[in-house]
């Protein structure tokens, strides 16, 4: 087993990660990213780094082979939302539910592909992960599955960042937030509501 200074669920291509890397750069890195475009990005970006792992799995609470969907990448310009390449999801409806005045997204902006979904659990063994100092994850609404399937027992997590809008629904949280904020807290962690769409946990003994 290793430890991971930071393990990222859902990293896009990595634009928005230059500062954790950098405060990670000398411990074990994950990065994972299922749309194919920013996986491959993120492989040229790092080839020559041996510390930093890049994977293009799903990841959700179970293993199967599922449909994937996201926006082409020749509909991101015409978009006009350079965000809009890390919307991803096994849910289209996810996708057109982003639609506004200023984001027109159509049935023929999305792609999609069979991928190898891996629940938390497998993803641990396949790279032999120890102890985590931060697990970031942003995965358009499956970060309640993620969370509520982590065997808190069996790993050790300083800290974990995650998006929070998408809990339960498009641009909805709820039920299954509050239940994944009981679960952490009871697990020992701080929660703190860093901004609008983000919440840090963090463990307050490692004990």
């Amino acid at each position: 087993m290793r430890d991971f200074g930071l393990v990222v669920i859902g990293a896009h291509f990595g634009v928005w990660l230059q500062e954790e890397i950098s405060n990670f750069k000398d411990q074990n890195i994950l990065l994972i990213e299922p749309v194919p475009y920013n996986f491959e990005v993120l492989q040229k970006k790092f080839k020559d780094s041996k510390n930093i792992f890049i994977c293009n799995n799903a990841i959700f609470s179970e293993n199967k082979l599922e449909k994937f969907f996201f926006v082409k990448e020749n509909s991101i310009p015409i978009l006009g939302k350079h965000w809009a390449s890390g919307i991803g999801s096994f849910n289209k409806q996810h996708l057109l539910n982003h639609r506004t005045k200023r984001f027109k997204i159509e049935e023929k902006d999305i792609d999609t592909i069979e991928i190898n979904f891996i629940d938390f659990e497998t993803l641990v063994k396949k790279y032999e992960i120890g102890n985590i100092e931060k697990l970031q994850i942003d995965v358009e609404g499956a970060e309640f599955d993620i969370l509520n399937s982590i065997n808190f027992e069996k790993i050790k997590i300083k800290n974990i960042l995650f998006e929070s809008k998408h809990f339960d629904g498009t641009f909805t949280e709820g039920k299954k937030l509050e239940k994944i904020k009981q679960k952490l807290i009871s697990q020992g962690y701080e929660l703190t509501q860093i901004d609008k769409e983000n919440i840090l946990a963090k463990k307050l003994s490692l004990i």
